[in-house]
């Protein structure tokens, strides 16, 4: 369970490199936690891709260090495969606010959780993931179950198996990372591994779901400097265009890159004939 005291005494006297050697060690350990759960992720996985082509979302839920895991990959979906902001979502205790100060007693709103579920309406299609390290976060165990009553496949991301959050879990994934380097922190391997967790649901679904085609992220969307150039280096990739053949082209497509794709191969194809 990760948040027993971890085995190293008298961490306080240890070398910077002991330290470090130590910390590197937990994330070892966080790492092969998530491979020995890789078949419980990939029923997630699979319950995702089927409820995504029925309209249903992706929501985190938790709170302090876990919620703001959920949250982060939450924000990444859909810029990185084009997503609809409203298909992938994060509720975290404490709201907003909470992404960059400690709300902790927000961790204890049960009747939050379940009104945030609610408001949502929240239902079979959809899958809720509550993250939860000791897996006795009120706040997350309430909005798990009330998810659960709703039909909706939920999903328990905890070190602590046997807890009122995997109870509350359609499908549990039990991380058994060991004993934190520093007692009671879940901000450590816990929060590595959970990371890791949810980063493996949202990524192998989305790739199965059609949102990268080889390895290239071919529905992120070009809204910066940087992004506009690797549009157009995908472009280039898939199209066989020149550099500035592809910025014309992501230009005529309105910067919207599987359309400017799908114009690129055309081209090619063109080019192609062209040329026989």
């Amino acid at each position: 369970m990760a948040i027993e005291a971890g085995p190293e005494a008298e961490l306080h006297s240890r070398s910077v490199g002991e330290i470090l050697n130590l910390l590197y060690q937990g994330e070892r350990q966080a790492i092969d936690a998530v491979q020995r759960a890789l078949p419980a992720i990939e029923v997630v996985v699979t319950a995702l891709i089927d409820g995504w082509r029925r309209g249903g979302r992706l929501l985190y839920l938790g709170a302090g260090t876990s919620g703001r895991i959920g949250a982060i990959d939450a924000a990444e979906c859909p810029l990185t495969f084009g997503l609809p902001a409203d298909r992938v979502l994060a509720i975290l205790a404490g709201g907003p606010a909470a992404l960059t100060r400690a709300f902790e007693t927000a961790e204890d709103d049960e009747l939050s959780a379940v009104r945030e579920i609610d408001d949502l309406d929240v239902g079979p299609d959809d899958v809720v993931i509550g993250l939860a390290a000791s897996g006795t976060t009120p706040f997350t165990c309430a909005g798990l179950e009330r998810a659960k009553e709703r039909g909706a496949t939920t999903v328990a991301v905890t070190c602590n198996p046997r807890s009122r959050l995997e109870q509350a879990a359609r499908a549990p994934i039990i991380l058994e990372v060991g004993p934190e380097v520093i007692g009671c922190s879940t901000s450590l391997s816990a929060g590595t591994a959970q990371r890791l967790v949810c980063n493996s649901i949202s990524t192998a679904a989305f790739v199965r779901l059609g949102r990268v085609w080889d390895r290239h992220m071919i529905y992120l969307r070009a809204e910066s400097a940087k992004l506009q150039c690797r549009a157009e280096g995908i472009l280039m990739a898939l199209g066989g265009c020149t550099e500035w053949e592809a910025a014309e082209t992501l230009s005529a497509a309105g910067h919207e890159l599987p359309v400017a794709d799908m114009h690129a191969a055309m081209r090619a194809a063109q080019s192609a004939g062209r040329g026989a």
